[in-house]
């Protein structure tokens, strides 16, 4: 007999909703009621079931809306739908998108337990696996990863489908967020937990450095170069290569990245030989890379390689409830290292890390909490051992526009590409003044129209 549930029942029929209700709390499940799509995506939200059962045809919105939101919002929730014996091709459909059964009317009471029983074994298994594999990872060595919020635990799953393929994985999020730490999971979880996992921040290392970081070199490949030098691709055979803030990577090197991923093999610089490599990648970054592609510092099809499968991390402020779990959470590893009595947290300190909005995220948490550990003079740390100030931080001055231009290559490679870049600013901007008329934007710009013609099709504007 499986444990009592929560279970969502979502339909507009008031006699059936009461039936469905007094066979489900019989064996002790706690029920809620949604009369249709809206009302149930708001439960799901606030109450997370573990299990849904709805009517296909609602008054507002149907079943297979509140199927998708309920996939949205934590994709382990099992899903029934109820559909009349007439429709049982609306039912079929409704499964192809990720419904665990269905249930026809008028609905057979001891078929109902059957499959909310089945339902929620399922349900069981799934988590169970999912902390198994949680344990076996942290014991391999992968971070603890700690937070209860919906939006993380959909994470973890989405983390767990991703570990299990060798698929490329973008991870984006705020700095501070803990990327790393959800590419070191995601190593850990995967087959190739016990190969080795390789890190490197992109934008950590000068420019001309970072190629022969990545692909090493051949003796003699320039001055200084004594002996052979094997990179970090080779580095992470058969196990992960993971590139922290991968949109500072200059153009150039992109190209070679993309042509290592797809081909499987590289030279070292300085080399002729081919170098065979069976590497999983993950990247991350900070930047939005959609942008940096439309100014012309970022390879679409680099971007499309790597965002196979991308994930991105909340920043913590978009999870308020997770804040003391990781407060108490670090307090326990620094009293530890710190051979300190565990410290408690009063309740000021707890409303002021609650309130504070940490734009440094999880990082500016952790350390905080270490500086609040050794301030603190006696059982319990108070809001003046945190030094937090919610007045707002003051604005940072606008980035010079200077840093937003790829001065990489020769002074001719350089100039063409902003030169290029002003000329297509110049002219969308004309073309948007004259409403789209090439002739008076043609005017505007005080060259011909011919001409126009020509860079239009030249930057791809039309």
């Amino acid at each position: 007999m499986n444990a009592p549930a929560q279970i969502l029942i979502v339909e507009d029929k008031d006699s059936l909703r009461t039936m469905l209700r007094h066979a489900l709390e019989r064996p002790g499940h706690t029920v809620i009621e949604a009369r249709d799509q809206p009302e149930a995506v708001r439960l799901m939200q606030q109450s997370q079931p573990s299990l849904v059962l709805s009517d296909l045809r609602l008054p507002e919105g149907d079943g297979f809306g509140v199927l998708r939101a309920s996939k949205e919002i934590d994709p382990d929730v099992p899903v029934i739908v109820m559909t009349a014996y007439g429709s049982i091709e609306d039912a079929v459909a409704a499964m192809k998108e990720g419904a665990l059964d269905f249930l026809a009317k008028p609905v057979d009471p001891d078929h109902l337990m059957l499959l909310v029983s089945r339902a929620l074994e399922q349900r069981r298994l799934a988590t169970e696996n999912f902390l198994m594999k949680e344990e076996l990872a942290i014991r391999r060595g992968a971070p603890q990863l700690v937070g209860e919020d919906p939006s993380l635990r959909k994470l973890f799953a989405s983390l767990q489908r991703a570990a299990a393929t060798d698929t490329t994985v973008l991870i984006e999020g705020e700095s501070g967020t803990g990327k790393e730490l959800f590419a070191r999971s995601l190593h850990a979880l995967s087959p190739r937990a016990e190969a080795p996992f390789v890190a490197i921040n992109c934008a950590a290392i000068p420019e001309n450095l970072l190629e022969t970081e990545l692909f090493g070199y051949e003796k003699g490949a320039f001055t200084g170069a004594v002996a052979r030098k094997i990179g970090k691709f080779e580095m992470a055979h058969r196990g992960t290569l993971f590139l922290d803030e991968i949109g500072e990577m200059p153009l150039p090197l992109q190209a070679k990245i993309l042509r290592a991923l797809e081909e499987r093999r590289f030279e070292r610089v300085g080399g002729t030989s081919l170098v065979q490599i069976d590497v999983r990648l993950v990247a991350a970054t900070n930047r939005a890379l959609k942008a940096a592609i439309a100014a012309r510092r970022f390879r679409e099809d680099l971007y499309f390689r790597l965002s196979v499968f991308p994930i991105t991390v909340p920043p913590l402020r978009e999870r308020p409830g997770d804040i003391p779990l990781l407060a108490r959470f670090f307090v326990e590893r620094f009293c530890r290292d710190m051979k300190k009595r565990t410290l408690s947290f009063s309740q000021g300190a707890i409303e002021l890390l609650q309130a504070y909005r940490w734009p440094g995220n999880v990082r500016e948490l952790q350390n905080c909490i270490e500086r609040a550990v050794i301030l603190a003079e006696s059982e319990a740390i108070q809001p003046r051992h945190l030094n937090l100030s919610l007045a707002p931080p003051e604005p940072e001055p606008p980035p010079s526009p200077w840093a937003q231009i790829d001065l990489s290559g020769t002074l001719a490679e350089a100039t063409r590409r902003v030169v290029a870049e002003v000329e297509r600013q110049k002219i969308e901007t004309a073309l948007r003044e004259a409403d789209g008329n090439k002739g008076r934007a043609s005017e505007l710009l005080h060259i011909s129209y011919k001409m126009l013609l020509v860079k239009i099709r030249e930057h791809r504007l039309e």
